[in-house]
């Protein structure tokens, strides 16, 4: 049978395929759309799985705030370029699963994404895949973090879509939170304070350190001191509040907050594509083979 404009139209706009796809659909399916529509699906469902292997270590780092500021999200989304980061349906998808975080606040990724993307809708699975189908890359929801405040207030910072921060604090205003948030963003700090350290790091370190002393052939208790002062050194460097304030530094961001009468409780840092091995490929092989479907 004949299919017309209007019905390739009106299965593009409930499937979000190719009008290529559509058509084909229609045809195999004698024209009817809901037979067409769950073909595509499945279709759709088993690319999605064909592209799960493929890299995305691109995409966009999203930052919610709740209005009283006691909840705040941020949540890396990932792609396989930033071309497609920068397409609509894929930053209202992201947009999408941080407010759902920021609505019903899951525990763990398995819990996010069995829950619905939107309400009364399908599951945020179900919506990266038929995104993966329809967009054809690889796309995760990779990792989040979700903030509560019990005394004090959230605040946060998003560099650029790459580095979001979230940032506890009480005291102070929002000039200074905003400043010491973009000073996470800047400063990669490991943790809070001494306190929150890995004892696995700080051993590491201290076992480096000591051998690099102790080849010097200076007597025990000056290796001592050595190791104890590169110690402090590597605290200073990897702590919030001992670090050099990114604006002034010449006071480090523990004596900036004292002198403010502000406390930090935490803060959530997540910088795109952190950790994940990046594929080099040939560009024009990469795009061959969007082009084949691959």
């Amino acid at each position: 049978m004949a299919i017309t404009a209007a019905q390739v139209k009106e299965l593009r706009q409930r499937t979000g395929c190719g009008m290529m796809e559509c058509k084909k659909a229609l045809v195999e399916a004698d024209g009817n759309m809901d037979t067409a529509a769950e073909e595509l699906r499945k279709s759709g469902l088993a690319k999605a799985d064909k592209k799960a292997g493929r890299v995305a270590a691109e995409g966009i780092i999203m930052v919610d705030v709740s209005g009283d500021r006691k909840t705040g999200v941020v949540v890396e989304v990932n792609s396989e370029t930033d071309f497609v980061a920068k397409k609509d349906e894929f930053q209202d998808f992201a947009r999408a699963v941080a407010a759902r975080i920021m609505k019903d606040q899951p525990a763990d990724l398995e819990t996010l994404v069995a829950l619905p993307l939107n309400d009364g809708g399908g599951t945020v699975e179900e919506a990266r895949r038929g995104l993966v189908a329809s967009i054809g890359e690889n796309i995760t929801v990779r990792r989040f973090h979700l903030r509560q405040a019990t005394s004090g207030y959230i605040s946060s910072y998003l560099h650029g879509n790459r580095i979001g921060v979230l940032v506890e604090m009480a005291g102070g205003n929002d000039d200074l939170a905003r400043d010491v948030a973009m000073h996470i963003a800047a400063s990669k700090p490991v943790c809070l304070d001494e306190s929150g350290v890995p004892q696995e790091m700080l051993d590491k370190e201290r076992e480096i350190f000591s051998a690099q002393a102790e080849a010097s052939g200076k007597p025990a208790d000056i290796i001592e001191k050595m190791v104890g002062g590169r110690i402090r050194k590597f605290l200073g460097e990897i702590t919030l509040m001992g670090q050099p304030f990114v604006k002034e530094p010449d006071q480090t961001v523990g004596k900036l907050l004292k002198a403010a009468g502000a406390t930090v409780a935490g803060f959530d840092r997540l910088e795109l594509g952190e950790g994940v091995e990046k594929k080099t490929e040939n560009f024009a092989e990469e795009v061959m083979a969007q082009v084949q479907g691959n």
